[in-house]
C-alpha cells in the first residue's frame, strides 16, 4: 500500500482524497449538524436588531445619508448622496433581509418539483 501511494503522483492522490471524502460524507450522514442549535448568539442579535432597526439605527442612516448629501456636494456628483442612501436603508434593512434568507423554507417544493418534472420530460405521474 505504502508503494502504491508513493507512485501516486499529486493529481491521482488529491483525486483519490476527494473520492473518499465523498465517500464519507455519504455514508455518514446522520453526523451533519448545519442550521441546529446557536440559541445562546440569540441575545446578541436580537440586541443587534433592536440596535440596528431602534434609534441607533435611525441615527447612523441618517449619518450615512447626511455624510452624502455633504460628499455630493463637495463632489458635485449625485453618486456619494446615493451611497450615502443606500448605506442607510441597507443598514436599516439588514435584520430583515437576513432573518428572511435564513428562516426561508420551500412550501411549494412538492408541486414545483412535479412541475419541473413534467416539463421537462411531459411524462408526469
Amino acid at each position: 500500500m505504502i508503494e502504491a501511494m508513493k507512485n501516486m503522483n499529486a493529481k491521482s492522490f488529491s483525486m483519490l482524497a476527494v473520492m473518499a471524502l465523498v465517500a464519507v460524507s455519504v455514508v455518514a450522514p446522520e453526523s451533519a449538524m448545519a442550521g441546529t442549535g446557536g440559541t445562546e448568539f440569540d441575545t446578541v442579535w436580537t440586541t443587534l436588531t433592536d440596535w440596528m432597526e431602534g434609534t441607533l439605527g435611525k441615527i447612523a442612516a441618517g449619518a450615512m445619508i447626511l455624510v452624502g448629501i455633504i460628499a455630493g456636494v463637495a463632489r458635485q456628483s449625485l453618486m456619494a448622496f446615493a451611497v450615502g442612501i443606500g448605506g442607510g436603508v441597507g443598514l436599516y434593512n439588514a435584520p430583515t433581509i437576513i432573518d428572511n434568507v435564513m428562516t426561508a423554507t420551500l412550501e411549494h417544493a412538492p408541486a414545483a418539483t412535479q412541475a419541473v418534472i413534467t416539463l421537462s420530460n411531459g411524462l408526469g405521474s
